[in-house]
């Protein structure tokens, strides 16, 4: 859910390209291609790299775990390749990127020294000797390191934050203050400079600088769009400083500037109890090695989208490094995992928050839903009721609990969880509260109690009219059940255009088309949520239908095939390959064109967006 503002700005990071550079090996390497790679991916049993015995297996297998963002394999793998060609600057590259995204940061900055003169990676070994020479606070040896005269962006801010917390651990926080004051570039610069300003500031005990700064980045709402980690880090350094500085009032009103940009946001709610009970609060950065972990935690946080994992990992993996008990950092890395899909990988994250961080709470109900996702679902199960019987209060954790609970497809003990939740909220729900009836809707109209669903989808939609998951779902039944079917096809287009780009929903609207027999706008919408989505089966099933109806019969089967290599439900597998050969049954004119997909529902069942137990599907 990060606002792509920033990243469109960019899209030409020059340490992106050097990783993707890094990783682009096959065409140097394609004359060691005459063995048969070992794919580590593919085995059923544990891959045990020691039995790589070539060059070429050891490479293309350790590529294969690599791009499977198994970098434990990957880096053991990449070392059996050097064993075979000790002086390929190639896989040199690779093993010490993987290296870093592994959490080996000791061994990756051995490997940055030796490649510190490699073009091709020039900005990963400075940024990564920079950081290691401040962490060892060789202070003046990293000024000279992180000297950069580029033309990025990006990596210009970054060098010279970094530079400024030097100087910092140097003993020279004006120098510092007056460098990032120096710094010149486009809009989005401004947040980095004031967090950084501000808690450079704090950490050097200038609190009238620092007040100024952190309010100047608690103010900027298009930076904390762009950043958002990076606002909540400076809402929560202003909200620090004002409460130790005995100013209690100022300190909440700084949390309030937070809840209003994210409503019900754990760690601003712990905080908020912790300044309101009088404990002493200490800032999260206080040191040179803390500040710079905050630069490298501020850009990857700033970047975090799919497609970015490489980039997001060696920033948050090395800046871990210098600032290993950074609490946000941690649960960063475990939402990076999760989307990795590394549960296991995400649940040691999770459990490494401190017990007394108020992103305790976070690391909490994520570490419940990776529980589930590796299996232990009674496990998970407890967990979570536990977090729910220890503050009954926090919705959160309804929707983490109802979310394993819909995964089983025990809508029956999930639609009794959110009425609990219901009676939590009260008589008068406020708006952030549309998704708890929006999924007891889903519970009701899974059990095919639509007399309890529909009040609960409205009520979801009163409270938040244009949130597109509640428009696809609502509309889409309606249609489903050939009643409302105006406005039932408005609210599944009016969905489409909220969220014009979300494959589920164009498919929605496809499927309700097909359902209405007009094919024709069928195909095309189909169309295009396959190319939106691609690789989703119950889309491509569709869209063998629709295109079976309009007389392409063999783009249909062809279709349905393809959803069957999908891996489709196991309860589709036989309608799908009955349909491929048979095709589907002529269409009787007296017979609505919606019978014929009688039991089809939602493609979606998400819990909403914007919570910290986001489960898309």
């Amino acid at each position: 859910m990060r606002h792509s503002f920033l990243l469109r700005l960019l899209s030409g990071v020059a340490l992106a390209a050097s990783i993707a550079l890094a990783g682009s090996l096959a065409g140097p390497l394609a004359a060691h291609a005459e063995d048969k790679p070992a794919v580590a991916a593919a085995e059923e049993t544990p891959f045990d790299p020691l039995s790589v015995n070539t060059f070429s297996g050891a490479f293309l297998a350790a590529r294969t775990a690599d791009f499977d963002k198994d970098y434990e394999t990957a880096v053991a793998l990449y070392k059996i390749a050097l064993q075979f060609d000790a002086t390929n600057a190639d896989v040199k590259q690779r093993l010490m990127v993987t290296q870093l995204m592994n959490g080996d940061f000791e061994e990756g900055v051995k490997l940055a020294d030796a490649l510190k003169n490699d073009p091709a990676v020039e900005r990963i070994t400075a940024v990564v000797r920079g950081m290691e020479a401040i962490r060892k606070r060789e202070y003046k040896s990293a000024e000279k390191i992180l000297v950069y005269k580029g033309p990025n962006d990006l990596d210009k801010m970054m060098n010279d934050l970094l530079l400024a917390w030097a100087k910092f651990g140097d003993g020279k926080p004006k120098d510092a203050l007056k460098l990032i004051s120096g710094m010149e570039g486009p809009e989005w610069l401004a947040i980095f400079k004031n967090y950084h300003a501000g808690a450079l500031a704090a950490a050097a005990g200038d609190k009238s600088t620092a007040r100024a700064r952190l309010n100047e980045a608690i103010l900027d709402r298009n930076g904390a769009s762009a950043a958002p980690d990076t606002f909540l880090r400076a809402v929560m350094a202003l909200a620090r400083l004002e409460a130790r500085d005995g100013n209690k009032q100022k300190a909440l009103d700084a949390v309030a500037v937070g809840d209003n940009f994210i409503t019900s946001y754990a760690p601003l709610k712990a905080l908020r109890q912790s300044i309101e009970s009088g404990e002493k609060q200490e800032q999260q950065v206080r040191t040179a090695a803390q500040g710079a972990a905050a630069v490298l935690f501020s850009i990857g946080g700033a970047l975090n989208r799919d497609g970015a994992e490489d980039i997001v990992s060696l920033y948050l993996q090395t800046a871990r490094a210098l600032d290993p008990d950074s609490d946000d950092m941690l649960v960063l890395l475990g939402g990076l995992a999760e989307n990795q899909k590394k549960p296991e990988r995400a649940i040691e994250y999770y459990r490494a928050v401190p017990e007394k961080s108020p992103m305790r709470r976070i690391s909490e109900l994520q570490l419940g839903l990776n529980l589930a996702d590796t299996g232990k679902v009674a496990e998970a199960k407890k967990h979570l009721q536990e977090l729910i019987d220890a503050d009954p209060s926090d919705l959160r954790s309804y929707l983490a609990l109802g979310s394993v609970y819909s995964d089983a497809k025990d809508y029956k003990a999930m639609a009794a969880l959110y009425d609990k939740a219901a009676d939590v909220i009260g008589a008068v729900p406020q708006r952030n509260h549309w998704s708890i009836f929006f999924q007891r809707a889903i519970a009701h109209e899974r059990l095919k109690e639509w007399d309890k669903a529909e009040p609960n989808f409205r009520k979801a939609l009163e409270l938040n009219p244009d949130q597109p998951q509640v428009l696809n779902y609502l509309g889409y039944s309606w249609v489903d059940m050939n009643k409302n079917l105006d406005e039932g096809l408005d609210m599944i287009r009016k969905a489409v255009s909220l969220k014009p780009d979300d494959g589920y929903i164009v498919d929605s609207l496809g499927w309700a088309y097909f359902r209405l027999g007009r094919f024709d706008d069928a195909v095309a919408e189909l169309e295009r949520a396959a190319e939106l989505k691609a690789g989703d089966p119950t889309i491509n099933d569709h869209l063998g239908d629709a295109y079976w109806r309009v007389g392409r019969k063999l783009e249909a089967t062809f279709q349905w095939n393809r959803a069957l290599g999908l891996k489709p439900e196991e309860a589709e597998i036989p309608k799908i390959k009955l349909k491929v050969e048979n095709g589907l049954p002529e269409l009787k004119k007296t017979e609505p064109a919606s019978a014929e997909a009688k039991d089809e529902k939602p493609l979606q069942n998400p819990s909403p967006e914007g919570t910290a137990v986001d489960r898309k599907s």
